[in-house]
């Protein structure tokens, strides 16, 4: 498998996805809908969807996106590789208009993620990593920069080795009392403590940046939510983990919520 080329395809999916994105965040109608699971979908989440799928149909590999079909379990346990896609995450974000959204596109080898691509439409920021290569951020990309000129351009990360004060960095939108009960025994072992809050999978970029010592996610997410936030925070260092601080966090499972995660320097 060419890797490269994959990730250069998934940059190129990411950048154009934030780009129809961006065409409906800068429109006075979302055209919200609730889902099933009662989550909102706007018409930003169904363009970006598209123009993933087509990209990456180049790869000849499997794409399970949150906006697409449902697929058996029996069908997909039998990939090797495939592409794992939230085509906007932090939609509660986008509609509140906070800028705090992303597009996630992770590559999913044996149940790991070996590669990822997150692109922030509004700040323009771009993250990738190739987990031999490392993680990267690259910034003020927008829709008509060039993939392969783009992955010459990154700052390898972490960029902070040493935060001053022990940060912690966690949801806008779902905080839950076992966080918090977590983030109270951090304070007791490190005294002072900074928290920040993000939305989106811009929590994972800030602890792979080095922002951020410590996410502690006690509350529901999906796998297409920190695929590809995993694998750029595995390619800057960090641990991601069960909230044992032991178990691997794996993919592609018959039912695709994650269990409670941890994801520290």
């Amino acid at each position: 498998m060419n890797l490269s080329k994959n990730i250069e395809l998934a940059i190129k999916a990411s950048l154009l996805a934030g780009n129809e994105i961006l065409k409906v965040y800068n429109t006075d109608d979302f055209e919200i809908k609730i889902k099933s699971d009662n989550s909102p979908l706007t018409l930003a989440d169904q363009k970006a969807h598209k123009v993933i799928v087509d990209i990456l149909k180049e790869t000849n590999i499997p794409v399970l996106s949150e906006e697409g079909k449902n697929i058996a379990f029996e069908e997909r346990s039998k990939w090797d590789y495939y592409w794992l896609v939230d085509p906007l995450d932090g939609t509660k974000e986008f509609i509140k208009r906070n800028g705090e959204f992303t597009v996630n596109i992770a590559l999913i080898h044996n149940q790991t993620p070996v590669a990822g691509v997150i692109y922030v439409p509004v700040t323009r920021d771009l993250y990738f990593s190739e987990n031999e290569l490392g993680a990267f951020k690259v910034i003020n990309v927008d829709f008509q920069s060039e993939p392969k000129q783009v992955m010459t351009q990154g700052f390898k990360l972490p960029f902070v080795e040493n935060n001053e004060v022990f940060t912690v960095v966690g949801s806008r939108s779902h905080m839950s009392s076992e966080t918090e009960n977590f983030i109270a025994e951090l304070k007791k072992e490190h005294g002072e403590l900074d928290f920040m809050s993000k939305g989106s999978s811009l929590k994972i970029c800030m602890v792979a940046e080095g922002l951020a010592n410590i996410y502690p996610r006690f509350a529901p997410t999906m796998e297409w939510d920190t695929a590809a936030g995993h694998a750029i925070a595995i390619g800057a260092g960090c641990m991601v983990t069960q909230a044992d601080e032991k178990t691997p966090v794996v993919y592609n499972k018959k039912d695709l919520l994650n269990p409670w995660f941890i994801i520290k320097r």
